[in-house]
């Protein structure tokens, strides 16, 4: 309703009198004008209608208080919401229709986790034979969903490719008794389940977002048969690394005192743990945003921003429990014991979870702007299992990290812009990981060129263009590593919290809880700063009814302020500088807090007290066994055996392996080249192929010469031999870039085979790449 059509009679909650305010001597000043003016337009005298003249400051103020009034009703709203969605243990933010396919409660050993499928949307269409896509939710203190938070997700990609997609979630409470092994051990049901349900499809992409991920990789190294490529979205495995002047909440252990504080939390809330700490520890690293920045946001923008804000708000506030155990068992084993990456993490009868296990591709996303789970602590498990990148290629594994340059801990797995690029380029390019050459590659996305798009067959018109690059281990140690030094002060703390934790247990834990009452328990849930800041707004504090009168009779004569209006923009200008303010504090605090951690914990008496030798390696790579040496000397015999073996097939492979690998670049244009060629020529199975693609660049890696020359033996058709020849100079032109260096390798190939040169195809000559420097190996140098 606008200003024009109000009454004479002005809405209580547009005239500041009806609050009590006394007259306003600067009424006139600010235009409010004549009483015959007011009568005339329906305003107060001493506060001006939408429609009346009241200059810069009179817009302003009647714009800054119905945006107040508004934001006020819209945390009313976020309140009931919170308050709704956490009263339903089953409820979910997923916004997927599914069904639910089995429930852990059914287990031998219960736990709340269910596996779902996801249900396609109407005009979607699903092939049971194509790889399932498998999202497993985040348990790290919010209710489950958010792998499905959006329509441009993970879910929503593999959907759009035509993939299955299952849903592994979680219920609000957990189930009486379950450990994180009990999860970890229960999901492989769910992965069997899946297998069973498409037997005719390559094995499942399974994608972990957060705590998820080493979750799901723990389930792999269990079970490596039943998993394909598993990506791992912003999930922290070496936890102990980090960079100096950042990542603070890594020393937040040692200031703790180590993890008795856990143990306490766990026992006054009669053995369950309150997940909204964990939020709270995240909300504390940026304190303008959690303090101000997020809040006066929304303000500024509350004639538009308020769905969204409720949107977020309804995951961010749906807060669950953990059991101590679960929460005691990672804060020991993970983040304060970094255990899981020297191999001395065990399942319940014994096994060594050892991330060598995982047989299929592991896909890393991770971002420079994330400061919960920075790129030291998502990769510097390689470098904790791995002496090279020939240590890789050696036990046959596949590593593909892809590096996002700014974007936060959340936006990995929520942000929209993520959605329609990383994640739809993992969906779609998951088959080439999987039959990737073994080694380290960086998966890097670029938007995709005119031509690109309009190429004939250009899978989905899709924007992006990837390639994958070789890495080395220096590229992984380039985003930061701990020093020597450093790791001995995370040992300090993990000795210091193994003491500290039996103390507690030993003098105060049966004090504690004696006196932890159901009553205890309830109020200190209840009284949890974040809890409350959400519940203090709700439709059950009885000072927030007339709320929503209020801002519906606001809304209906609400007249924002102009843009430029002065006082509009001072306003954004304080809050900057109080967002400046707030940052200035945290850099501040968090230097304090590193500087604290590496004085106490550093400190050679205190490392000498706790045993800790000065000249004691506190980090080493895990050992292999002796069967595990002997069993790879024999595998190395076998494959030199075989370098003269095998007929086309191996050929063909062979002969592609040692072209393409005259650049450390492998756009995905020749890798699904390479795959198409086993589709037309070889008539193999896409396990087969992943095997024989691992024996021929093994058997590369290690002959070199001989491996090339042998290509001649395994083919004796000359028709055969020349074909060979024009598939391979095809799979390295499919980028678009027939380089020197590959174009001298096809050349070689054509000589030991007797068989003419391929005409060069129809393609400009990548004059960046001919250069000495630039022709260098993604595999083995086999001139």
């Amino acid at each position: 309703m606008s200003s024009e059509s109000t009454t004479s009679t002005p809405s209580p909650f547009l005239d500041p009198r009806a609050w009590g305010a006394a007259p306003l001597p600067w009424a006139k000043a600010i235009g409010a004008g004549p009483a015959s003016a007011s009568a005339a337009t329906g305003a107060s005298p001493w506060w001006p209608a939408a429609g009346a003249a009241g200059g810069p400051l009179g817009e302003y103020l009647l714009d800054s208080w119905q945006r107040s009034v508004l934001f006020l009703d819209l945390l009313r709203k976020r309140g009931n919401e919170q308050e709704e969605i956490t009263s339903r243990p089953q409820a979910t933010v997923l916004s997927f229709e599914h069904e639910v396919l089995v429930s852990g409660r059914a287990l031998p050993r219960p736990i709340n986790y269910s596996l779902s499928r996801i249900v396609p949307p109407a005009g979607v269409e699903v092939d049971p034979r194509k790889r399932p896509v498998v999202v497993v939710d985040p348990r790290a203190g919010q209710g489950p969903g958010i792998g499905g938070f959006k329509t441009e997700s993970e879910i929503g990609e593999a959907l759009r490719n035509g993939h299955p997609v299952y849903f592994i979630g979680f219920a609000a409470q957990p189930e009486p008794g379950q450990t994180f092994l009990d999860v970890v051990e229960g999901q492989v049901s769910f992965f069997e389940r899946i297998v069973e349900m498409h037997p005719e499809a390559p094995r499942p992409f399974a994608i972990g977002n957060c705590q998820a991920g080493y979750q799901t990789l723990m389930v792999a190294m269990l079970r490596p048969e039943l998993f394909g490529p598993c990506m791992v979205a912003g999930s922290p495995m070496s936890y102990w690394q980090g960079e100096h002047g950042k990542n603070p909440m890594r020393y937040s252990g040692g200031l703790l005192g180590g993890s008795w504080l856990t143990a306490l939390v766990s026992d006054l809330g009669q053995g369950k743990f309150d997940g909204t700490w964990l939020i709270l520890n995240f909300d504390n690293l940026n304190p303008s945003n959690w303090l101000w920045g997020k809040q006066y946001d929304v303000y500024s923008s509350i004639d538009t921003g308020g769905e969204r804000y409720l949107e977020f708000e309804k995951w961010w506030g749906d807060f669950i429990t953990l059991n101590g155990a679960e929460i005691q068992f990672l804060v020991d084993e993970l983040f304060i014991g970094d255990k899981l990456t020297r191999n001395e993490v065990r399942s319940t009868d014994g096994k060594v979870f050892d991330l060598r296990n995982i047989a299929s591709p592991v896909i890393v996303f991770t971002s420079q702007g994330d400061n919960i789970s920075p790129p030291p602590q998502t990769l510097g498990w390689i470098l904790d299992l791995y002496k090279d990148v020939d240590d890789i290629r050696a036990e046959g594994r596949t590593i593909v990290y892809c590096m996002n340059q700014k974007v936060g801990h959340l936006a990995i797995f929520v942000s929209s812009k993520v959605g329609a690029k990383e994640d739809e380029e993992m969906v779609r390019l998951m088959d080439l990981i999987d039959c990737l050459p073994p080694g380290l590659y960086e998966l890097v996305i670029e938007p995709a060129t005119a031509d690109e798009l309009k190429a004939e067959g250009a899978e989905g018109k899709t924007p992006w263009h990837s390639r994958f690059e070789a890495r080395s281990l220096d590229d992984i140690r380039a985003y930061g590593r701990n020093s020597v030094e450093d790791d001995r002060a995370f040992a300090a703390v993990r000795r210091l919290s193994e003491i500290n934790h039996s103390l507690y247990r030993t003098f105060l834990q049966p004090t504690v809880r004696a006196l932890a009452t159901p009553q205890l328990a309830e109020l200190m849930f209840k009284a949890n700063p974040l809890r409350t800041s959400y519940t203090i707004f709700a439709d059950t504090n009885p000072f927030m009814k007339g709320v929503a009168k209020a801002a519906e009779e606001v809304a209906s004569a609400r007249k924002a302020a102009a843009p430029t209006n002065p006082f509009l923009v001072a306003e954004k200008l304080i809050s900057d500088q109080l967002n400046t303010s707030l940052d200035a504090f945290r850099d501040a605090r968090d230097q304090w807090v590193e500087k604290a951690f590496f004085a106490i914990y550093g400190s050679p008496v205190l490392q000498g007290a706790l045993g800790l030798n000065i000249d004691e390696k506190v980090r080493q790579l895990p050992a292999n066994s002796p069967q595990k040496e002997a069993f790879r000397a024999r595998r190395i015999e076998e494959f030199r055996a075989r370098t003269a073996e095998g007929g086309f097939n191996a050929a063909l492979v062979r002969a592609a392996l040692y072209v393409i690998s005259a650049v450390r670049t492998m756009d995905e244009n020749v890798a699904r080249s390479l795959n198409d060629a086993r589709k037309r020529l070889t008539q193999l199975s896409l396990e087969e192929f992943k095997a024989l693609v691992r024996e021929q660049f093994y058997i590369l890696l290690l002959e070199r010469e001989a491996a090339v020359e042998a290509i001649a033996g395994l083919v004796s058709d000359p028709a055969q031999r020349q074909e060979l020849t024009n598939v391979v100079a095809a799979i390295a032109a499919a980028d678009g870039a027939y380089t020197l260096a590959e174009r001298q390798r096809v050349e070689r190939l054509a000589d030991i085979l007797s068989v003419a040169v391929p005409k060069a195809p129809a393609l400009t000559l990548a004059a960046d790449n001919t250069a000495p420097e630039n022709i260098r190996q993604i595999g083995p140098a086999t001139h």
